[in-house]
């Protein structure tokens, strides 16, 4: 999988389609990643103590109500925003030599940029 936590993505398909945001988390296993404010679902919650918070004084209380909970996008539905170009774009792999050291380093694939991701 070539998105990692941090990176900014544009969504391809779906209800916020055509915005930009962050990842919170990318779950490789699952192939799926959760965004900032992005692809959000309203969950109800009831009110409930919290065990053990001060251990002195009341309980405290988290607060219910109607909660907005990012939800998982499939990484198919999302691309990669190249920082130099500020365009979305595929990423490849270049193996580049650092210090006798082989690394991989993610490449913006668009035409007239091919800029290191990282």
């Amino acid at each position: 999988m070539r998105i990692k936590k941090g990176d900014l993505v544009q969504v391809l398909a779906g209800k916020d389609r055509g915005k930009q945001g962050r990842v919170l988390e990318a779950r490789p296993r699952d192939r799926r990643v959760i965004l900032e404010n992005l692809n959000t679902a309203k969950r109800h919650t009831k009110p409930r103590p919290i065990r053990d918070s001060t251990r002195m004084g009341g309980a405290n209380i988290i607060p219910g109500g109607i909660i907005d909970t990012p939800m998982p996008l499939d990484i198919s539905n999302v691309m990669i925003v190249c920082p130099t170009c500020r365009q979305p774009t595929r990423v490849g792999v270049k193996v580049k030599q650092l210090k006798g050291e082989t690394i991989r380093v993610r490449v913006c694939k668009r035409d007239g940029c091919r800029q290191e991701i990282d």
